[in-house]
């Protein structure tokens, strides 16, 4: 059957002016979507792959922009087929169904919607084609994630306003992309500060524990990953809260609006299962920020050879004896924190000392949103000629006058392989 351009172009802002263009933008420039439809072929399922029913929903969409009603019925057919629990696809057939009968003027206005979950189903569809039209530029690196340790052999970045969930594959430190998953976060938004806000902390955390399903209500579906909200940086701002996990949804849901959690991060439970070969308790960290930033590869290794000289100058400083330089790294705030006794006991504890070495393994380097934060975590083996000992340290720096200092410094419980040491 034959379905007229003037029908389909009615149907066209439906679907894809929830991404915020006008239709006049999508007429003159075609450039974004063009590359989201070329993208899309490595979603085309061949006799070894299954659909993705990210691509397939992705699929739909721009078949619909490209005129292809009938090619749209099919996709979304099958996404149903594969899905049956996914309510956006539903929502979307019904819209197509209508289509062939009279136009829409917006997404969800076949009569059997429901009118107070299609803001949430709007914006959920929005988000889902906006991973094929927004990608990282090639060669690009996330500005959150600047030095992975040897032991993590993976990392998971959050991205509050995408709604994806991206893993990192550590290559000797650097962060390469694997995959990405669509998910839900707080119904408030990000920036969690008290308990019961309804927000999704936005910082630098690391997956606590495993609690599969078996111990644990439908409501968390397949399984659950424990993060470490409140960590030290959170207790020191008076954040609160806890029970801020990485988790799947019931049984009888596929996925969840873009903003319906009450601070967890959400995902399907296909794609938790799919997550749960990449997290190691007490090593993977889940960075969440408010919107990721990509770096040229250039720009990123700047960023990342400037905290890695001011945490080599303060391990110079500290060995040189020389007290004031060493005292130069902490932040104002950090000094003051810290009162007059702890300034001069470290003075004696430098200064007593014929030498002092200082040994650094196992760094990783982490971001805050915006740059505002350096969360440095390693173990120290710290000699002098009176004393020796192993710590597991982590560091947070702050810029202040022109200059990453420490603003916050920890020891941890060492890890298994470096206690039996």
């Amino acid at each position: 059957m034959s379905h007229g351009p003037l029908r389909i172009w009615h149907l066209l802002p439906a679907l894809l002016c929830i991404l915020g263009v006008t239709l006049p933008a999508l007429a003159t420039d075609d450039e974004a979507l063009r590359v989201a439809s070329a993208d899309l072929r490595r979603f085309t399922p061949t006799a070894s792959t299954a659909p993705s029913p990210d691509g397939l929903l992705a699929k739909t969409l721009l078949e619909i922009r490209a005129s292809r009603i009938d090619n749209a019925l099919q996709d979304i057919n099958q996404l149903i087929s594969i899905r049956p629990d996914f309510k956006l696809a539903h929502l979307i057939l019904g819209d197509l169904l209508t289509a062939k009968a009279r136009p829409l003027t917006t997404l969800g206005a076949a009569p059997a919607s429901n009118g107070e979950k299609l803001s949430d189903l709007r914006q959920e569809a929005r988000v889902r084609l906006m991973r094929y039209v927004d990608q990282p530029p090639t060669g690009y690196l996330p500005r959150q994630i600047i030095m992975m340790a040897p032991h993590q052999k993976y990392a998971l970045l959050a991205d509050a306003e995408r709604a994806r969930l991206y893993v990192f594959r550590n290559e000797n430190g650097e962060p390469r992309l694997v995959e990405d998953f669509y998910m839900t976060i707080g119904r408030k938004g990000a920036e969690k500060r008290a308990e019961g806000d309804q927000k999704t902390p936005t910082g630098v955390y690391f997956v606590s524990q495993r609690l599969p399903a078996a111990q644990l209500t439908d409501f968390y579906g397949a399984g659950a990953f424990p993060i470490n909200y409140p960590n030290e940086w959170d207790r020191k701002q008076g954040n609160t809260g806890h029970g801020i996990w990485l988790h799947g949804v019931p049984s009888n849901t596929y996925s969840r609006p873009p903003r319906s959690s009450d601070g967890c991060v959400v995902v399907s439970n296909p794609d938790l299962i799919a997550l749960s070969k990449y997290v190691q308790p007490g090593i993977t960290p889940l960075i969440i920020a408010t919107r990721t930033e990509w770096l040229d590869s250039n720009v990123w290794q700047a960023q990342r050879k400037a905290i890695l000289d001011q945490i080599d100058t303060w391990k110079g400083d500290w060995e040189s004896l020389d007290a004031d330089l060493y005292f130069g790294h902490y932040s104002s705030r950090f000094l003051s924190d810290a009162g007059a006794g702890w300034k001069e006991s470290k003075r004696r504890n430098i200064t007593q000392k014929e030498w002092i070495r200082v040994d650094m393994s196992d760094m990783s380097i982490y971001l805050y949103p915006a740059g505002s934060l350096a969360v440095v975590s390693f173990t120290q083996n710290y000699k002098s000629n009176a004393f020796g000992d192993v710590t597991q340290k982590r560091v947070y720096l702050q810029p202040e006058r022109g200059q990453w200092r420490i603003a916050l410094e920890e020891n941890l419980p060492l890890p298994y392989n470096v206690a039996r040491k």
